[in-house]
Parts: C-alpha cells; structure tokens; sequence
C-alpha cells in the first residue's frame, strides 16, 4: 500500500499542528511562526511485539555499562543503562562536544565499538579535536551526518556499546520537509533515536543546545521523551564546569561533578569542597561557609554578602547562585530580629560559580550579611547550616551527620547548626557544636 503523504502547518515554538496556516498559534500566542511541512503516514504497528514478566524486565534493566569516568558514572546513577537516552544540555562552547569524546574514548577502550555521529562539525574536525585530546582507540568510530535514519542504519549495522548524537538540533528526518532544528524536527529525530534504543538495548546519549533564558533548545516534550537529562554548566570565562543532572529515572537527581577545563580536556576535581574554598579570603567581613548537600554528597561553599549605602532611588537586592526568594525573606527575619537593612544595597553571591537553592544554606546567607553589616568577620574555622522559617525559628536539615562529617575533614572546628539536628554532634568529638533556635540567639553567638 503506497505511503499517504499529508501536508500541515506546524507551530515551530510549542510544536502545535493545523490543517493550516494561522497568524498567531491558539497554543503559545507565538505570531507568524506556523511552517508547512509534509509528513508521510506512519507505517501500521506490528503485532508481534513480545511481553515479559516484569521481574526479568526489571533484571534486564539494571545491567549498567561504566564509562571509566567516576562523575559521569555517578551523576548517570551509576553508569548507563542499556536502552536509555540521555539528553547532555549546555550553552554554546561549554566543552559538551569535548566532554563526550573522552567518555567515548573511555568507554572505547572499556566496552567495544562507540559510534560518534557528528552533524555540526566535519569528520576532519572532530578528528583534530581527538588528536589533541590524544584519542587514537580504533574502536571509536565516527560518522558525519545529518540524515538521523543513516544513522540508525549503521547504528544497526555495527552494534554499538554506545551511540552519540552531536546534536539534536542538527539532524533531521528527511521524511519532514521543514529545516532541521524545527520543533517537529527535533521531536521526531529524537523519537527514532529512542525506538532505536530501546528496540536494540544500546544506550544513546544526545547533545542538546541552551537557548537564551537558559533551558534546552526544542519543544519540551523532547526532555519528557528522554530518561535522563544533563546538564553542563559554567561561565565562559572561567575553567571550572559543573555536570549536574536534573532528570533521572534509574537514579537519584541533582548529583553533580566538578570538572576544570585543561588542554587535555575536562579533568574531574577530586575534592570538590577544597576546590570551592581555594581562594577563600580569611579575616574578612562578609564571607560565611555552609554544607550544601547536591544529591548524594555535601560540598562546603562560601557565602559572600556586600551591604553598602544605598544610592538614589530604591535599593538593589542581588543574589547570584542563591535563591533570591529567599534572600528577601532573610532580610524580613533580620528585620525582626533588629537589624535593618531597608535603606541599604544587598548583594550576595555563592562563590566558586556553583548555585545552592536548598534553605540549609539560610544560617550561612544571615551570618554574611550581619558580619557584613557590622564590618565583622565570621571566624574562619566556623561552618553555619540551617533553614530559617518566618518566626525566626532554626529548622532541621536532612544528612545533618554527613555535612558534620565534611566540615570536620576539611578542618573546621566550629558548627552553627539547628537545636534539633544536635544530637547527631555527639560522635564528632573534634568540632566545636553550637546549637541555635532563633535568628537573634545566633546573631548574638557569632
């Protein structure tokens, strides 16, 4: 029976289709962005897809292939599951490409045969790229096209241990008549992609870009399709990235690695926290340090506040890698607490280009901005963690022991933290606990 081919009008922000063409998408309220594009029809499903008890489903499952890269492993849960997709997101020149051609070559060399498929870049300059990161493994083998059913076909032919895709947003089903890159673009390459895994048991991993406000490139179905979404941060400006994943469906989300950028490629950073507290200036007002926890382990980080006089109209309140919610909600407690700040420019930041949102970090921001505010430094060997309610109150934070834990192997002596988490203290003989309650009983400690 000959393939029916229909003609619609696609929406290329949101991905809303009509039988035709409209000024503005009733969906998104996007103006003039309906495209015409052609679409074959669907071949009939097959009646012989085979059923299985869940248990032998569950135990095929969990079989991971190790990249040979322990951040990578560890944000991925463990290492790759056979038949995922992964979605590795990242601004322009952050060092995604780079990043996945040293897990290739790592798992090359581990596993078997890894199929690099390159539609942005040449074979030749993907090459000169591998030459400088000393990549030679014969088992990794590459492939520059854009036509994403090519790619399946040799994908098919040679049996990959692990098939990437650099990037989404470059491929295209020649069977769409619209650019690649589009909505409908995106989605249906990003759908064959994930047949094919999961049909072939390979796990497939693809580079996706970062638009302006920061989320990923393509219509937002595309992070629902997927299993596990990562991604790779860091300013330009500076050699320290940061992996973190904020979807994950065989393991736990928001575990990240620290890497710096070298001529050989991206390097893990061993002890994170030290990394973080390098260029910590000791002695001087406005700097605090806290107990972060990022997935399944705690980072120290410093807090930096900067409260000055207040210029002409009203006064400017930052935050950069803090919460700003909450920065507003610490300057309302301070104020009950008395110590006013409504005349005077906040500005607070957490150093070292990593952003924490979780509240434990609250004890930290308050100690920064009153040592601050007073012209006092905090002492240097004293680490605060706490979440601040709106009475002023002190509350519990989850993994109490492992941010005691990390604070006393990196040398600090002193630990603010909430009356409530004080008696998980008792084993950690070499620090110093000072319990608080209240805003205004720590304020007068410190």
């Amino acid at each position: 029976m000959p393939t029916r081919v229909t003609t619609v009008f696609a929406c290329q922000s949101c991905g809303s289709a009509s039988p035709k063409w409209l000024g503005r998408c009733p969906e998104c309220g996007e103006w003039n962005s309906y495209v015409e594009e052609v679409r074959g029809q669907k071949p009939a499903p097959s009646d012989e897809a085979l059923a299985a008890p869940i248990a032998v489903a569950a135990e095929e499952s969990e079989a991971r292939a190790g990249t040979g890269m322990p951040g990578l492993d560890r944000v991925l849960g463990g290492g790759l599951v056979a038949g995922s997709v992964v979605l590795l997101g990242g601004e322009p020149g952050i060092g995604k490409s780079t990043f996945l051609l040293q897990a290739a070559r790592s798992l090359a060399a581990r596993t078997g045969e890894v199929l690099y498929a390159t539609a942005e870049e040449s074979a030749a300059q993907v090459r000169m790229r591998g030459e400088r990161l000393g990549i030679r493994e014969e088992t990794l083998l590459l492939i520059a096209e854009t036509d994403v059913t090519r790619i399946v076909a040799v994908a098919e032919r040679r049996s990959p241990a692990l098939l990437i895709v650099d990037s989404i947003q470059a491929v295209r089903e020649p069977a769409l008549s619209s650019a690649a890159g589009t909505v409908s673009q995106v989605r249906e390459c990003a759908s064959v992609l994930l047949r094919y895994a999961k049909s072939r048991g390979v796990p497939v991993i693809l580079i996706g870009h970062v638009t302006k406000d920061g989320s990923l490139a393509g219509p937002k179905s595309l992070e629902h399709l997927v299993d596990t979404v990562v991604t790779l941060e860091g300013e330009r400006t500076s050699l320290r990235r940061v992996l973190r994943a904020t979807k994950n469906r065989f393991g736990a989300v928001d575990e990240l690695a620290l890497y710096d950028m070298t001529g050989e490629g991206l390097a893990e950073i061993a002890n994170p926290s030290a990394a973080l507290l390098a260029e910590r200036r000791q002695g001087l007002p406005g700097s605090a340090v806290t107990a972060t926890r990022e997935g399944s382990r705690c980072l120290l980080v410093e807090i930096q506040a900067l409260v000055g006089p207040a210029t002409a109209g009203s006064p400017r309140r930052v935050a950069i890698g803090v919460d700003a919610g909450r920065l507003a909600l610490l300057l309302a407690v301070l104020e009950g607490a008395g110590l006013s700040l409504a005349s005077r420019e906040v500005f607070v930041s957490c150093a070292g280009g990593l952003e924490t949102a979780e509240p434990a970090s609250d004890l930290a921001v308050v100690a920064a901005l009153v040592s601050s505010a007073r012209g006092r430094p905090v002492p240097a060997d004293v680490v605060c963690f706490g979440e601040i309610g709106l009475l002023g109150e002190i509350r519990r934070v989850p993994a109490a022991g492992s941010r005691l834990k990390e604070a006393a192997a990196m040398g600090f002596r002193t630990v603010y933290l909430p009356a409530g988490d004080a008696a998980e203290a008792a084993r950690f003989q070499d620090l110093m606990i000072r319990p608080v309650d209240r805003v205004a009983e720590f304020i007068k400690g410190l």
